[in-house]
């Protein structure tokens, strides 16, 4: 897949009216999620992303490792993305489907692995909720 594909594919499966605002989207994920995550685990997920869309995980984030929960992760991604946090999390959460379809079963259970899911934890469980509902394309069937 290419830049324009993924680009493409997560606007239509956020129903989002530009190109601009898409890419908003997915910036506030990565760059956010390349935040959060150590930077061999940011390099080994985005190594099968579109370049472009590559950057976003890894060059765009000067301090890889950072500890912040799910909430955080979702303010951040919110204040990027100019959208309230709820509107945040459920584009972060299609992105990341996107992102696993994308990816090496092993790259993406690494990113799994970096994220405690355990309501005890952080909480990262509700960032993974349409890749275990069977993702966007099999939850669209079923509405």
């Amino acid at each position: 897949m290419n830049f324009d594909e993924f680009i493409g594919q997560v606007q239509h499966r956020l129903e989002l009216p530009g190109s601009g605002d898409t890419v908003r989207a997915i910036r506030a994920t990565l760059v956010t999620l390349g935040q959060r995550i150590p930077a061999g685990a940011a390099e080994d997920l985005a190594g099968s992303l579109p370049m472009e869309i590559r950057w976003y995980v890894t060059g765009a984030v000067h301090d890889h490792g950072q500890r912040f929960d799910w909430h955080e992760f979702v303010s951040r991604v919110s204040e990027i993305e100019r959208v309230d946090p709820s509107t945040a999390a459920y584009h972060a959460r299609v992105v990341i489907d996107l992102v696993h379809s994308q990816v090496p079963a092993s790259d993406f259970q690494q990113l799994r692995d970096q994220l405690p899911e355990s309501q005890d934890d952080e909480n990262w469980g509700k960032l993974f909720e349409v890749v275990d509902a069977g993702g966007w394309q099999e939850s669209e069937a079923n509405e």
